[in-house]
Parts: C-alpha cells; sequence; structure tokens
C-alpha cells in the first residue's frame, strides 16, 4: 500500500485548522529573531550583533546580515517546531518557551580555520495575517 505523506499531512493540517476554527482558535504565528552571541574562533560570514529575521514560516527578505547555509541547516530542524509554537525549554535549547540558544557545525579552532558561532533565538508571537481576498 503507497504512502504519501503530503496528502496525510496536508489532511491532517486541514482538519486542524477546521477544528481550531471550530472552537475559535486561531493559529500562532511567531517571528524569531537569531542574532549572533558570540564566536569561538573565526567566521568570515557573521560578528557578534549580527541576526536573521524569521516571521510566520519564511525567512524574511533583505535579512540585516547575510545568510550562511551551514548555519541554517543547523537551525532547521529546531526552528520549525519553535516558530509553530513548541517552547525553546520544551526542544531542550533554552530554559524558558522563547528564548533558546543553537550553534553552528563548525567545531573551530584546533579542528578547522573557521569559527563556532552560537545563536540567540528570540521568539515574539505576532497577531494572525487576515486572508487575502
Amino acid at each position: 500500500m503507497p504512502c504519501d505523506l503530503g496528502v496525510s499531512n496536508l489532511f491532517h493540517l486541514q482538519e486542524a485548522c477546521r477544528v481550531m476554527k471550530d472552537v475559535g482558535m486561531k493559529p500562532r504565528t511567531y517571528r524569531v529573531t537569531a542574532t549572533v552571541k558570540n564566536i569561538r574562533g573565526t567566521c568570515p560570514i557573521y560578528k557578534p550583533g549580527d541576526r536573521m529575521v524569521f516571521e510566520g514560516f519564511y525567512l524574511q527578505p533583505h535579512q540585516p546580515s547575510p545568510v550562511c547555509i551551514h548555519a541554517l541547516s543547523a537551525m532547521n530542524t529546531l526552528l520549525s517546531p519553535f516558530l509553530h509554537g513548541v517552547g525553546a525549554d520544551e526542544l531542550g535549547m533554552g530554559s524558558g518557551p522563547d528564548i533558546g540558544y543553537l550553534q553552528c557545525p563548525d567545531p573551530g579552532p584546533h579542528y578547522t580555520s573557521g569559527g563556532t558561532v552560537t545563536f540567540e533565538l528570540k521568539r515574539m508571537r505576532l497577531e494572525p495575517r487576515k486572508p487575502k481576498p
């Protein structure tokens, strides 16, 4: 029996949205700002204070800092549930629900010529967007 995860997930998402609508709940929407807190070694892309902004489920265009594919891929598995409303403390990346910490995969000095960048991810709840007509 073939398994079509796309159709199955779409059905469950539609059903969850219907149930939320029936009980008057609104889907959660968040903005997450990933700010460089520190760098062990040397990073050719980031410096402390640089940031990336995610809103809803999208990386916002015209980022204030470049987006490193290695850092983004390291964040991806935890960033998605964080944007969907799962707390940083539940994900094991922070001690509270709205601030978490992740780092890029470069091990830095003694192993590579690069550096390990630690990001602080701060989450802020947004009002749901109105559907386009």
